[in-house]
């Protein structure tokens, strides 16, 4: 079998590029003939090498490095009908989709060792448009945060740039008038953003879409209706309070499998996938159930945010069912 690791030399402080060996050998331990990819500062460097390797026929593909290098790799075989199997390497600022499959976020060498676990999950991806994203998706005033944080300063400041920075722009937030349909109905009005998601890590905070199931089928919908900076500063707290925003009035909060969104006026719409720039709306996303077979610590996931039957899960669940037999007896 062969594995190709993808790598942003450029991600964590350059603890990729001193750990490509030590990553290697543990590709191999787990039965793989290994060979590794730097990524360049061209264009989809990480996409392109992907989709050449899956084509020519590789079983496993290592991305490593944050988010964007993540998502240009399942760019990079999500279209293709038949598609290797992936492995994450976080070494980013947020790094949400690690987050969720309980993926070491500190250590790249630990992170690589998951693969000798041996335990593999199928993971649904979102089309939009002609792209793809594995974590989230969205548009609005807030999540163009992510455009305006300069590189340099997440290299430096990592997740606290994304606080600076959003703090900042909290003054001036103004809603879009949009058209949103999604499998149970439609919003038609103004709004601060929309966001779908595949996990519950956004933005690394684990309570925005508190019920999301990894593998089940459905994108997490959040539509934050028109809201002032009051507003924002409220429902933000109760994002940190246990994710109680989603009870709130100001908030819809839903599960669908298909959703639409356009601009009821001239503004624009700039969508967001994993955190970088997707195109604008008018756009369509699509749920693709169960597309992709990933590594993870399945072991470590808890039983809510899991869809799929896995030997991990029935032992997990067994175990439970024997606690509650004692307590009972």
């Amino acid at each position: 079998m062969r594995a190709r690791l993808i790598y942003n030399p450029s991600s964590g402080h350059e603890t990729l590029r001193n750990n490509v060996g030590d990553i290697l050998n543990i590709i191999e331990k787990a039965g793989y003939e290994a060979s590794a990819f730097r990524t360049t500062p061209k264009d989809n460097s990480a996409q392109d090498e992907a989709n050449r390797v899956a084509k020519e026929g590789f079983d496993l593909i290592i991305a490593a490095g944050g988010d964007g290098t993540i998502n240009e790799v399942v760019n990079g075989i999500s279209g293709l009908e038949k598609r290797p199997e992936l492995a994450i390497i976080p070494a980013g600022t947020t790094n949400d989709y690690a987050r969720a499959l309980k993926i070491p976020r500190d250590d790249v060498v630990e992170a690589a060792k998951v693969i000798l676990k041996g335990q593999k999950m199928p993971i649904d991806v979102g089309k939009a448009g002609k792209n793809y994203f594995i974590n989230i998706a969205g548009g609005g005033s807030m999540t163009e945060l992510t455009y305006e944080v300069p590189s340099a300063y997440k290299s430096i400041l990592g997740y606290l740039a994304y606080l600076v920075k959003g703090a900042e722009m909290l003054p001036r937030i103004s809603p879009i008038d949009m058209h949103i349909e999604y499998d149970e109905g439609v919003f038609d009005g103004k709004a601060t953003m929309f966001l779908i998601g595949l996990t519950n890590s956004i933005g690394g905070m684990e309570q925005i879409a508190p019920n999301s199931v990894i593998g089940d089928g459905t994108f997490s919908l959040i539509i934050v209706k028109e809201t002032n900076l009051r507003d924002l500063v409220h429902l933000i707290a109760l994002v940190l309070n246990g994710g109680r925003h989603v009870y709130n009035p100001k908030i819809i909060y839903t599960k669908t499998k298909n959703l639409s969104v356009k601009a009821n006026d001239d503004n624009r719409i700039m969508v967001n996938l994993d955190g970088e720039y997707g195109g604008d709306a008018p756009m369509e996303f699509t749920n693709l159930h169960r597309h992709l077979n990933v590594y993870a610590n399945v072991d470590s996931i808890p039983l809510k945010a899991l869809d799929i039957p896995t030997l991990a899960e029935k032992d997990a669940g067994e175990k439970i069912i024997e606690e509650e037999k004692k307590l009972d007896e």
